[in-house]
């Protein structure tokens, strides 16, 4: 059956693209979910959760923009000069992957200090909490156009086009 090229990119050289492109992104943003979800519903004043929660956010933010730079650079722009694409179930795969570095960032200057330092803790708290849900809903699109067969969305069998 035909796969999607984020279906490709993380079955190919494996363990190692799981781990990088999948496994330590969505375990730093989990940690994001379920230290932020355990916090607010515990009303942890506890420190410790909170840095745990803040030190993750900035760490995925920088990983995956590296992952997003690799990944434009090496994936998205060969197959688009190309015309590579698989239809539009592989292009919205790949975007709606790509797509999480906008809130994954946003989260990391949210937690740096860099975005929001003049709002009030709890409008950061929320706009940090829009974010994260933000990139779960674009992870989990991708992550459901990826496991398609794209000829489900016009691609060919064997064929390598383009489709808006």
């Amino acid at each position: 059956m035909p796969m999607t090229h984020y279906m490709e990119l993380l079955a190919a050289n494996q363990p190692w693209n799981l781990i990088l492109f999948m496994a330590v992104p969505v375990i730093l943003a989990e940690t994001v979910v379920v230290t932020e979800l355990y916090a607010l519903a515990a009303r942890a004043s506890d420190g410790r959760v909170w840095r745990l929660n803040r030190a993750a956010g900035i760490v995925a933010g920088i990983y995956f923009t590296g992952v997003f730079l690799y990944l434009m650079r090496n994936a998205v722009a060969p197959l688009t000069a190309g015309g590579l694409w698989r239809g539009w179930i592989d292009v919205g795969a790949v975007g709606f992957y790509l797509a999480g570095v906008g809130p994954l960032v946003g989260i990391a200057l949210l937690d740096a200090g860099l975005l929001g330092r003049r709002l009030p803790r709890e409008r950061r708290m929320r706009i940090h909490a829009v974010l994260v849900g933000a990139f779960l809903v674009v992870a989990h699109l991708a992550m459901i156009l990826g496991m398609l067969n794209p000829e489900l969305g016009g691609a060919v069998h064997g064929a390598h086009l383009t489709h808006g």
